[in-house]
């Protein structure tokens, strides 16, 4: 049982980790996708820069250009970006939050008083993405970041590629720090509710295969030798009770069956025993006494008690085989391979060679009864019938034929003593004689009845002691009609 809850709990937990782990992997894709978007970087860089743009002065060589500077006020960065070839030069410096007054604006060097001079700013933004990390244990100051301006222009850089003031990197690192702790989070609650699903199936197996490891237990304990014990049964009236019901309902014929066969295997030692000690008395008293002993009397005992036992041993031989064909194959498909024979014909053969001292009468029908079979079993259940007439019959054994709902009725009459209704079953159990009908002197062997009617059931039909019309005996016996 063991196996089986760990099999049912691992197929348990398979099933519930595949969604919780997809789940999980959803979650932490989305939340390291939040943190990459460019209108949630917890660092945006604005540029406003100012730009003079002064013509060439006419005293300079060809190639140099004018060493004026336009200075804003506090410039701490801006991009440079000078042109020789360029009819004009510019200078870019980064504007400060505060006002800028005309008086702020210095040149180091003199300009003619005509000069036109072209002053203007340029405004820029860009935002810096850190490139995040799912493994958890990712290091935050090694972590790539993305430079993404407003006008499209995006590019990959180290951390030290990018200038940034700690503060701002430091608020970077803190987003893949974020991401670790929440795939840690995620990924210890994943495994926890897989493992506590797991726990509770666990759990609600052992308890719902409780019943079932008591009934192995039990199951294991009974033995050929005390079948009387039986599996106990859940009161809730479950799927597992209605095993255990089955279980007790095997049991149960499993008893029968083996007391059937004890009591057999008794009677059978019995009715064995009996010839062989009258055998074995009358040999014993003829040799003790030789000379007065009729030596023809006691040969022909010996061949009398030498038959019954040859007979005795025929009927257990063939009783043995018919139980085995009746296991052994579906009787459906076993009688499918049989002959199609006639009723009527197997009949009157064996009537018309059977020699009676009562009146022997047949009523069958005039056109052919068919029915599968094999012929030597039928002319045995036929033959035990009519040898259990010949024994209680007074005056007349009848025989009949007919048919109704697609079987075959073959009737079987005697005006004997009659069988009691109590007895209508017992008289088809081995080796049983009723005490005012039948007794072992008769010759009867016990087992004629029984082997009549194992043959019947082999062959998919029925055989029955019923209440006659009149006085006596009556076996009726059916079999299915072949088309």
């Amino acid at each position: 049982m063991r196996s089986l809850r760990v099999s049912v709990s691992l197929a348990a937990t398979a099933v519930i980790t595949v969604p919780v782990a997809a789940v999980t992997v959803l979650a932490v894709m989305s939340a390291r996708n939040e943190a990459m978007r460019p209108d949630t970087s917890p660092v945006e860089m604005r540029y406003l820069c100012s730009f003079a743009v002064v013509p060439p002065r006419s005293d300079l060589l060809p190639g140099d250009v004018s060493n004026v500077v336009v200075g804003w006020a506090e410039t701490q960065h801006c991009v440079r970006n000078r042109n020789a070839d360029s009819t004009e030069v510019e200078w870019f410096n980064q504007v400060p939050s505060k006002p800028v007054r005309v008086g702020d604006i210095t040149f180091d060097d003199t300009i003619d008083a005509d000069t036109i001079i072209t002053c203007g700013a340029d405004y820029s933004s860009a935002v810096v993405i850190p490139e995040l990390s799912l493994w958890p244990f990712t290091d935050a100051t090694k972590i790539r970041y993305k430079y993404v301006a407003d006008n499209g222009y995006t590019r990959t850089v180290p951390p030290e590629d990018v200038p940034l003031r700690p503060d701002d990197r430091a608020r970077l690192q803190q987003a893949q720090r974020a991401l670790n702790t929440r795939v840690l989070l995620l990924t210890f609650g994943a495994v926890l509710l897989s493992t506590l699903f797991g726990c509770v199936v666990w759990l609600a197996t052992s308890r719902m295969l409780r019943p079932v490891e008591a009934i192995r237990r039990e199951m294991a304990d009974i033995t050929e030798h005390d079948l009387t014990r039986r599996v106990p049964v859940s009161r809730n009236r479950n799927e597992i009770a209605e095993l255990a019901d089955t279980v007790n309902a095997t049991l149960d014929r499993l008893e029968t069956a083996v007391q059937d066969n004890r009591r057999f295997v008794a009677d059978a030692s019995h009715e064995l025993r009996s010839p062989i000690a009258a055998l074995r008395a009358e040999l014993e008293i003829a040799t003790t006494h030789p000379s007065q002993a009729d030596w023809p009397a006691v040969v022909d005992a010996a061949l009398a008690d030498t038959e019954r036992l040859q007979h005795l041993a025929s009927d257990l031989l063939l009783l043995a085989r018919l139980d085995h064909d009746s296991t052994a194959t579906a009787t459906a498909s076993r009688i499918a391979g049989d002959d199609v024979l006639d009723l009527t014909a197997l009949i009157r053969d064996q009537t018309n060679i059977r020699r009676s001292r009562h009146t022997l009468t047949t009523d069958l029908p005039d056109h052919p009864v068919s029915a599968r079979g094999r012929r030597a079993l039928l002319d045995r259940l036929l033959g035990n019938l009519l040898d259990n007439a010949e024994r209680h019959a007074t005056t007349t054994i009848t025989v009949r034929l007919s048919t109704a709902n697609d079987q075959a009725i073959l009737e079987v009459l005697d005006d004997g003593p009659g069988i009691p209704p109590d007895d209508h079953e017992r008289v088809f159990d081995r080796f049983t004689r009723l005490d005012d009908a039948r007794t072992r002197d008769t010759g009867g062997t016990g087992l004629g009845l029984p082997i009549a009617r194992r043959i019947a059931t082999n062959h998919a039909g029925t055989l029955q002691a019923v209440d006659p019309d009149v006085g006596g005996a009556r076996f009726v016996v059916t079999l299915p009609l072949t088309p």
